[in-house]
């Protein structure tokens, strides 16, 4: 099972299930796919879909999936990585009003560049994502608090 997770921010992100969407109809996606939507209103006989769920239930589902696509959102990022799953994350973007900034591509080429994820920065390289995540060993991730907690600062500072 593949366990799509949206966040809880009440920010839509229609592009990603819609991608996911098509790749189930291209037979791209074979595995049973369960979507916690949040506030992206789609509607597909493909997906099982919830829009808010308990944090117990999103744990039962992360524990169960083989693969996990995310949003950039940190916290979707390190509770999947904290059970030693498989992530794919796509970031929401400014440009589309998907969030009201381009943090989470950031969060993602970080995660990524340590070699904890396989990030992509638009839904179109979805695929490839999928492909490369059946060989792909994410290496061990190790909780650093503060050291996020610095990034997350000074990158506020910036902006």
């Amino acid at each position: 099972m593949i366990f799509v997770m949206l966040g809880t921010q009440n920010n839509s992100f229609h592009r990603l299930l819609e991608k996911v969407d098509n790749l189930i109809e291209k037979k791209v996606i074979q595995e049973e796919v369960i979507v916690q939507a949040g506030y992206t209103k789609y509607q597909s006989k493909n997906l099982k879909q919830f829009s808010l769920i308990s944090k117990s239930e999103m744990g039962k589902y992360q524990e169960q999936a083989s693969l996990i696509i995310t949003h950039g959102g940190g916290a979707s990022i390190v509770s999947s990585l904290k059970l030693g799953k498989k992530v794919i994350a796509v970031p929401r973007k400014h440009c589309y009003a998907e969030h009201v900034n381009d943090h989470q591509q950031d969060i993602v080429q970080t995660f990524a560049h340590k070699g904890y994820i396989i990030g992509v920065d638009d839904v179109e390289q979805l695929e490839d994502a999928l492909i490369k995540a059946k060989d792909f060993e994410p290496q061990k991730y190790i909780s650093n608090n503060k050291k996020i907690l610095d990034i997350i600062e000074k990158y506020i500072e910036t902006v």
